[in-house]
């Protein structure tokens, strides 16, 4: 059983034309989890270093991270659908922070790998349950600009908390990063318990077979493996990006951080424009940004043995990237039966996160066995590719029935039945 999606009480605030703050408190708690889940990045070489392990087992954190959220958001959203959301969310948050305090402390490679999937559980639901209740808070032309801003949660913790951390981990080790990553989580709970309101009326329950049955359409299958693919792109360069930058643009451990904070720049402004653009038109915002991401990860290739091209590049990986997030997330939502939004949507920021397994392992294949580290951009297009080839494919589905005559409305079911 789970709860079929409730308007919040905060939604008139959004009519008047100012967004809710629980808004914004839905965006710090996004950027705790997305500093966790990103600033590892930074530390590669410091853990793999510290823990004695090679640099492809290093990048098996982000894995390890990746799949528990892809496991954790479907199992954690079901069980958690008689509860408040705003409840939920606390307790993900305390989950979070607690996960962080093992990292900080973990002797070795396995009980932080452990300590990783522990915090992992956390984000899938967050975002998952975060994001209907973010469309919920703003009035129907705002929702994917609503998804934008509380995943700007995640591009600040890329522009500001990745790179402190990264900071932070040079100067007194990557154990004192965890250890500040928990902090921002008790900091994130309690502004989410201050200022997210209450659920105005008790969730609904709703046969699990019916949300399945909402999950299970086609367009909504092709949009989560949408996900998957243009996401496995991105992380097949974005685990690695400090070797890449260190061997292969010949810039410092030192230059790594101020680099990140270009990248973290360019993600607020692709997620604003990915925004944007979704709420205008879905379907041409979601190819336009999945093409744009193959071609940068495709010149990447060439651009990195060039210092100042790198780091351009780098930013420009940044909007390319976090500009296909509003779309791929309001497209799921869209095309989801309103039983299953809840289900769909943190299955949506599971696929996400497979992608970053994918990724990771990938990048790690091509640099152990296959034609080694600079080759990791030009196969990471190839992958972003084939979600742009999805994209095109449902978005040509979408538009048959509108080619027949049949109402908006009607689509989805249209699209089953072809």
């Amino acid at each position: 059983m789970h709860a079929s999606p409730a308007p919040s009480s905060a939604a008139p605030a959004a009519a008047g034309g100012r967004l809710p703050l629980a808004l914004y408190a839905l965006t710090v708690g996004a950027f705790g989890i997305g500093t966790t889940e990103f600033v590892i990045m930074g530390l590669l070489l410091q853990v793999a270093a510290d823990l004695q392990v090679g640099l492809a087992a290093a990048g098996l954190l982000i894995s390890g991270y990746a799949l528990g959220v892809f496991v954790g958001a479907p199992v954690l959203t079901v069980a958690t659908g008689r509860m408040p959301r705003k409840a939920v969310l606390v307790a993900l948050m305390l989950i979070f922070t607690l996960g962080n305090i093992v990292c900080a402390i973990a002797p070795n490679y396995t009980v932080l790998m452990i300590a990783r999937v522990i915090t992992s559980l956390a984000h899938g639901t967050f975002f998952g349950v975060g994001a209907v209740v973010a469309t919920g808070l703003v009035p129907a032309d705002k929702k994917a600009s609503a998804i934008s801003i509380m995943f700007t949660g995640l591009t600040v913790a890329t522009l500001l908390g990745v790179p402190a951390g990264a900071w932070l981990g040079l100067q007194f080790g990557w154990r004192s990063t965890f250890w500040a990553v928990a902090a921002i989580g008790v900091i994130a709970t309690v502004v989410i318990a201050t200022l997210v309101p209450k659920d105005r009326s008790k969730p609904e329950p709703v046969a699990l077979r019916r949300e399945v049955k909402a999950v299970l359409h086609p367009q909504v299958l092709l949009g989560l493996l949408m996900t998957v693919l243009g996401f496995a792109g991105v992380f097949t360069v974005y685990t690695f990006i400090q070797p890449i930058l260190t061997r292969i643009s010949g810039f410092g451990e030192a230059a790594v951080s101020p680099i990140l904070l270009v990248f973290g720049g360019g993600m607020i402004l692709g997620n604003l424009i990915g925004g944007r653009f979704a709420d205008k038109r879905l379907a041409p915002a979601l190819i336009g940004t999945l093409l744009a991401l193959a071609a940068v990860l495709g010149v990447m290739t060439f651009a990195l043995h060039h210092a100042v091209a790198a780091v351009a590049f780098v930013g420009l990986l940044g909007v390319a990237a976090f500009a296909t997030v509003p779309p791929l997330q309001l497209w799921v939502l869209q095309k989801t039966d309103p039983a299953g939004q809840n289900l769909a949507s943190s299955l949506n920021i599971g696929a996400f996160n497979l992608g970053n397994a994918l990724g990771a392992w990938l990048g790690g294949a091509v640099i152990e066995h296959g034609p080694g580290l600079g080759a990791v951009t030009w196969v990471a297009a190839l992958v972003t590719l084939s979600g742009l080839a999805l994209a095109v494919w449902a978005a040509r589905l979408d538009a048959r029935p509108r080619e027949r005559g049949i109402p908006a409305p009607q689509a989805a079911v249209a699209d089953c039945a072809a």
